[in-house]
């Protein structure tokens, strides 16, 4: 038997492979699906079968081109309503590849339509009539560390999906034996739980012991945990799961990006357009273009740009290079941004070339933050989300997640200088960026981030957020 798990960090999304006498199945496509089929030719199979544990929120899915060039049929939840050629999948439906045998569970929480593929391997069994299951791979259902958030269904209420969710885990899930090993379809840092391990396999023995959700014996609680300090849901997670249950136009369809001019670009953000800079933070610090939102490639960078900018921003690339260009416009396309106005031609030396006026943001280290906290002249912007705020932060800070930034933080002092930081950086720039467009002239940027802050042993305290 050949397995196979493909993670794409910028997503923390994993999809697989698995195959068995030449016939192959793929499970949770990302959108660009050429990998897969790379995967095939060297592994000498033929994609015939696509699964999809539930309707992603969070990506759109390749599904649908796979199939057009495999032949391949996909299988989804009977729930989904899906409206592609498909198998409707209910529980205890049974697949039988080569000497793989898949059998599918309805695991109803994170949506309704939700399923779970337990896998058996004759191969894998020192007995062939007695084939036991080797591994689960879970989807959203089951993180290593975690469990899928109950929040992303019109039908129902988060908590009436967080019950479910308990039952799902209960008495589905959790009823295989503990040397299963366990294949969520994302990892640390995705949107779609909130505490997930790094790791990239666990086991249900591990999980029985080390997940939090799992330890809550009573329903009743498990409801009150799993509905209480959700993390924000970004809007563009609605529009992927609809675009993922018609199934998705291929990458290939999708129109060339125009070259603008700068003089183009003046026009276009006079005009109230936005100009999304993917340059690395420090390249855009040291100059951009005015009123431009820099969220860099080095991140989570189409998550973000989804989440603050929406899938109808039709944003002009800022890029490096073209290599650079592409990347994001493949980044962008996997969560469903397609219609950019274009690409700034040259990039930001043509900006500079045609006599157009670039801006700096700038920054400051830790320790002369510090300094100057000893005074009054500066306050403090912490963008991270809650958990991390909790776990500690600079006294007399102002709390403002990122994820809220498609409304600029109150009660903040326009004439006072304004120093952002996040974790390590990567957030606060973005932070910062979107204070400058929004009008603010006294932005600066903590390098390092609280990473550095605890790094400097300067000092900290906890206590419950009180929002900007």
């Amino acid at each position: 038997m050949y397995f196979e798990q493909f993670y794409l960090g910028c997503l923390a999304h994993a999809s697989y492979m698995m195959a068995s006498e030449g016939e192959a199945i793929v499970v949770d496509p990302q959108r660009d699906v050429e990998i897969y089929l790379k995967a095939a030719e060297a592994n000498q199979v033929s994609i015939r079968h696509i699964f999809e544990t539930h309707l992603h929120a969070d990506f759109v899915s390749g599904h649908r081109e796979l199939a057009s060039r495999t032949g391949a049929k996909i299988y989804i939840g009977a729930q989904a309503g899906a409206t592609f050629p498909h198998i409707a999948v209910e529980d205890g439906f049974q697949l039988r590849v080569g000497k793989m045998r898949i059998t599918a569970l309805e695991t109803p929480g994170h949506t309704p339509e939700s399923i779970c593929l337990v896998i058996a391997d004759e191969e894998k069994s020192a007995d062939s009539s007695s084939v036991k299951p080797w591994a689960v791979l879970t989807g959203d259902t089951l993180f290593l560390g975690d469990v899928g958030r109950p929040d992303l269904s019109r039908r129902y209420t988060p908590a009436q999906l967080a019950g479910m969710l308990y039952d799902s885990l209960h008495n589905k899930i959790l009823r295989l034996q503990d040397d299963v090993l366990v294949y969520p379809a994302h990892g640390a840092g995705s949107l779609c739980g909130r505490n997930m391990r790094a790791e990239k396999v666990s086991t249900i023995g591990m999980e029985r012991l080390t997940n939090y959700a799992l330890q809550i014996k009573s329903r009743e609680e498990f409801i009150e945990q799993l509905t209480c300090n959700l993390p924000a849901r970004p809007e563009y997670f609605v529009q992927d799961a609809e675009i993922n249950r018609a199934g998705a136009a291929a990458l290939s369809d999708l129109p060339a990006l125009s070259p603008l001019e700068p003089a183009e670009l003046k026009t276009l953000l006079a005009e109230g357009a936005i100009a999304l800079d993917v340059r690395p933070g420090e390249a855009f610090a040291a100059g951009h273009v005015p009123g431009s939102v820099n969220i860099a490639l080095s991140g989570q960078f189409a998550s973000w740009a989804g989440a603050l900018l929406g899938l109808d921003s039709r944003p002009v690339l800022i890029a490096e290079s073209e290599d650079a260009m592409a990347e994001a416009r493949m980044r962008l396309a996997r969560i469903g941004l397609e219609d950019a106005r274009g690409y700034l031609k040259g990039g930001v030396n043509a900006w500079k070339k045609a006599g157009l006026p670039l801006i700096e943001l700038p920054q400051i280290t830790v320790e002369a933050l510090s300094q100057r906290l000893q005074g009054t002249g500066m306050q403090v912007l912490d963008v991270r989300r809650e958990p991390e705020w909790d776990a500690g932060h600079i006294a007399g800070a102002s709390w403002w997640p990122l994820d809220n930034f498609k409304v600029a933080p109150p009660e903040i002092d326009r004439n006072i200088p304004i120093a952002v930081h996040c974790k390590g950086g990567y957030r606060s720039m973005i932070a910062c960026s979107l204070l400058q467009r929004a009008g603010f002239q006294n932005v600066v940027n903590v390098v390092g981030g609280f990473d550095a802050w605890q790094q400097a042993k300067l000092p900290f305290v906890m206590e419950k957020p009180v929002e900007a």
